[in-house]
Formats: C-alpha cells, sequence, structure tokens
C-alpha cells in the first residue's frame, strides 16, 4: 500500500518511510530466461500478480491470472461516486462523491526515484501529475496545548525552531565553548552561515523570520512592507507533541517531488490488465493450491456461477496476502504453512469526505496538517484547485491508532475524523459531506494494510522463507520486499524477482 502509510509517528520516527526490513529482497535480480511453453497460474492481481503476468508474457509463457475482486490493482483501489464499499463485518457503503471525484483508499503517492513504477508508467502510456505531498502552509495540532502553540503553521514551527537552535550554537561559540572542537577558521564559518541558517540578527539574537510567516503581507505602497510573525520561544514550540513532524518531508520517501496518475491510483493496473494477451479472471476465489507432480493445481470458484474451475500449470506465482493465504487449503510445506500462518499485519484506517475546499481560504494546496491522537492527520488534496467540491482526507490512522481508532462504530469514527477537522479549521466540520470509511482489516480479500516485519510477533525469517520458494509454488508482493507491504514499488520488484525464478529454475518435485 504505501503506505507506508503512513504518517504514524512510531514508524516515522523508527524507519522513516517503512524501509524497515532491508535485506529481506535481494538488490541484484535473477537474469531473465526464456518462459517459451511454460504455463504460469498467478493468484491475486494487484500490482505484483499484474507485473508478474506482464513479465510471463513478455517471455513467451502462458499465463492464468486470477482474483476474487471484481476488479484488478489490489490495494492500488481508487473510489468513485456510485461505487460500493464492502467491509467484513459492515454493513456495504455507497461512495456518493460528485461526479468527476475520487478517493485513493490505499496507495496515494508516488516517490520520484521509484523507478520501477514510473518506468510501467512510461511503457503503458499512464499520465502523472505532481502530487504536493507537503505545504508549509499546512499546520501541526497539538489539541492539548492551548493558543498559538497548540496550532502552528509548518513554516513557523520549522523556522522558529532552526532559529532558535542557530541561535543557542551561536551562543556557544562566542562563549568559546566549542574551542576545543572546532578550529578557529571553522568557528568563523559556522557562525556565518548561523547567521544566514537560522536568519539572526547582527548580534546574533532570534528575533524572528518572515520565513515563519506574515503577521502583514506587502501593502501597495512602499511604505507598507511585510512584517514577519513574533517568534515562538523554544518552550513554546518543544511543548507541542507533534513538532517531530516538520520532519516529514526529510524523509527519502516523502521527499519531492511526488507523484500521481491522472484520475486515480486504479489507472496503472486497470492499463496492464488491458494490455495482457490473457486477460484476468476475476471473481475467481481460490479455494485450493496443490501440487501436481512437478507442477500445480489450482481450484478456484467462480463468485458470479458459483462453479469450481481447476487450472494446471507449471508454476504458481502467489501474491495474494497471507491471512487469505493461510485459509486456503493448500499442499504447502509445513515451515512454508508455518511462516505464512505466523504473520499478522499492520492496522490502517482512512476516512474521506465530499466538501467545499475551505482550506484554500488559509492559503492550503495540497500536502498534510498533522493532528495527532487516533485520526492522526488531515491530507489536502493536490490538483484541481480551486474547483468547489474536493474530496479531503480527514483521517490517516495506522497501526496502535488504527486500532483504538477501530473500537468505535463507524459512526464514532467519522464523527472522531470530523471533530478533528473542526479543531483544525473551526467552524468547517459541518462542511463534510459523504464519508467513507476503509478499515483495512475488514476489507475482503486483503484483511490487513502490510506488514511491520519488527513487530512484535512478526518474524523477518517468515518472508526470507516465503522468498525461498516452495518446489512449483513462488511467492511475491510488496510484504515480501524491503518495502514491507507499504510501496508498490517493492511490489514490482519481488514481482520480477519471482518471474525470474519461476522461468530460470527447475522445481522440485
Amino acid at each position: 500500500m504505501e503506505s507506508i502509510g503512513i504518517v504514524n509517528r512510531r514508524s516515522f520516527l523508527q524507519s522513516l518511510g517503512g524501509v524497515s526490513a532491508a535485506g529481506l529482497l535481494p538488490g541484484r535480480l535473477l537474469a531473465a530466461a526464456p518462459a517459451q511453453g511454460q504455463r504460469v497460474i498467478i493468484i491475486g492481481a494487484g500490482i505484483a500478480g499484474l507485473v508478474a503476468a506482464h513479465e510471463v508474457e513478455k517471455r513467451g509463457g502462458e499465463v492464468v491470472l486470477l482474483d476474487a475482486r471484481d476488479r484488478v490493482g489490489g490495494r492500488a483501489w481508487t473510489l468513485r461516486g456510485g461505487d460500493r464499499v464492502r467491509q467484513i463485518g459492515e454493513e456495504d457503503q455507497q461512495v456518493g462523491f460528485s461526479p468527476g471525484l475520487h478517493f485513493d483508499a490505499g496507495p496515494a503517492r508516488i516517490p520520484s526515484h521509484h523507478d520501477q513504477y514510473l518506468g510501467l508508467a512510461r511503457e503503458f502510456a499512464v499520465p502523472l501529475d505532481v502530487l504536493e505531498n507537503s505545504s508549509r502552509s499546512n499546520y501541526l495540532l497539538d489539541a492539548a496545548q492551548p493558543g498559538e502553540s497548540g496550532r502552528l503553521r509548518l513554516r513557523r514551527a520549522a523556522n522558529d525552531l532552526r532559529g532558535r537552535l542557530s541561535e543557542l550554537l551561536g551562543k556557544a561559540l562566542r562563549s568559546g565553548s566549542l574551542d576545543q572542537e572546532l578550529d578557529g577558521g571553522t568557528r568563523g564559518r559556522l557562525g556565518a552561515f548561523l547567521k544566514l541558517y537560522g536568519d539572526l540578527a547582527d548580534d546574533g539574537r532570534y528575533v524572528g523570520s518572515q520565513r515563519s510567516g506574515l503577521a502583514r503581507v506587502p501593502g501597495a505602497t512602499t511604505g507598507e512592507g511585510p512584517v514577519a510573525v513574533p517568534p515562538l520561544t523554544l518552550d513554546a514550540l518543544l511543548a507541542n507533541n507533534e513538532l517531530a513532524m516538520i520532519l516529514f518531508e526529510e524523509n527519502i520517501l516523502m521527499q519531492p517531488t511526488m507523484l500521481h496518475p491522472s484520475g486515480g491510483m486504479d489507472q496503472l493496473p486497470v492499463a496492464i490488465a488491458a494490455a495482457l494477451r490473457s486477460p484476468p479472471r476475476l471473481n475467481a476465489e481460490v479455494r485450493e493450491i496443490r501440487r501436481k507432480g512437478r507442477g500445480v493445481r489450482i481450484v478456484y470458484r467462480d463468485r458470479v456461477t458459483g462453479r469450481d474451475e481447476v487450472v494446471e500449470g507449471d508454476r504458481a506465482i502467489i501474491t495474494a496476502p497471507l491471512p487469505i493465504l493461510a485459509r486456503i487449503p493448500n499442499d504447502f510445506s509445513p515451515a512454508v504453512a508455518r511462516a505464512i500462518a505466523s504473520v499478522r499485519y499492520a492496522a490502517s484506517i482512512k476516512i474521506a469526505f465530499e466538501s467545499p475546499p475551505f482550506w484554500e481560504a488559509e492559503q492550503i494546496y495540497g500536502g498534510i496538517s498533522f493532528v495527532g491522537g487516533d485520526t492522526a492527520l488531515v491530507w489536502y488534496p493536490s490538483g484541481a484547485f480551486q474547483a468547489k467540491r474536493q474530496v479531503l482526507l480527514a483521517a490517516y490512522s495506522s497501526n496502535e491508532a488504527a486500532v483504538r481508532l477501530a473500537q468505535h462504530d463507524r459512526a464514532g469514527q467519522i464523527a472522531l475524523a470530523r471533530n478533528a477537522v473542526e479543531q483544525l479549521h473551526p467552524g468547517h466540520g459541518r462542511d463534510l459531506t459523504a464519508p467513507v470509511v476503509i478499515d483495512w482489516r475488514k476489507v475482503p480479500y486483503s484483511e490487513g494494510p502490510w506488514i511491520e516485519w519488527t513487530d512484535p510477533g512478526n518474524d523477518p525469517q517468515a518472508a526470507t522463507a516465503l522468498n525461498a520458494g516452495d518446489g512449483p509454488f513462488l511467492f511475491a508482493g510488496s510484504h515480501l520486499s524491503a518495502y514491507s507491504g507499504h510501496w508498490q514499488e517493492g511490489a514490482i520488484l519481488s514481482a520480477r524477482r519471482a518471474v525470474a525464478r519461476a522461468t530460470s529454475t527447475t522445481p522440485s518435485a
């Protein structure tokens, strides 16, 4: 999913983006080999399954691609008005967005250094837009702190903090505290740089900066110059529990430029599926995964007709989420079966609304405000600026916060998300309409967003076992990459690795 998705303080600070299981996926893929005459059964038509199918067909092999859903894309799922959302144990939701609006329920952004994904977008002529992932006009909201220190513009938090820390370091330089650490030339150059870096006054004090925002904007005459907002004290800055999120865009996975497929994240999977020689078989719920001689035998139920069908092949590449896979009768080795059953997925909830873009009146055009608590953040739409209606992501919660949020019923979750927006933008909670709640642990055929391999109870050796394969069975997916399921780039890398192994090795019986 992205995931990283994303933004919870613990995973952000610990892993800076979810790449917390480095080494699970070899950096060098196996050399491609011909697949002429091979028949590969691929289970799951998410990004990993679609890329695997595409790669097998490029090598001349035959593909049977199965997915229990009625759509391709897996967690790359874009919702539009009229769509029906099914959640395990919940009433269905009917998406009520206005025409032309959409909401990415799963992954929603692509880093500019994800070359595998971007290469596929180029290959399949999927146009991309710039995504405003971060804006200094947005807020850090600490509801426990009263007044201006509890609702900080990101630009004010970042630049006042930089000014205060530069002021302190400058004092240490002038007092001689760093004489044993730095020679005279370095001290002089550092002092000059700190003055520029922190926007310090000539005497080394931080007295405020226009970088932090303007209390008065420039006027129509030369006598009406800009006036900076008054500087906050270091104590006031440090009191805001969301202050660490000023580092969000320093994360290598969140740095500009971020990208997004025009029209929704489902555009690439739809394009890949349309180009396959053998179209995906949708509504195909796998019921058995068996060995047959040196190959495989897969039984699936057509969810439309109710009939069981059987397909056989030389290999199977399995991309299904592990909670689903664990319940399918199979012929996996005991070690692989244990590895699948042992894994626990993280939790993630997204809550979106349709709304007039009231945030634009506060100079917010895209990016994220961090609100903490169980709803975590508010993510503003990027693009179609100044349109009459937009889709606002009012909550994107993960891990422990999502577990707590899930303890409320759907109406309670919606109320909490609305209240977070109201605290952030007083008077505008009532503008939010057409709510949609996506609890990824309740999404059929997914039952979770990603895997935190470092979570208690999860063992990275399970990923190692699955990446090793099991006779004619090979496994792929972002969850088996160093991205741990957070990003589609990992799914593509894993799929290509699995195809290379499927077409260059002979399975054991």
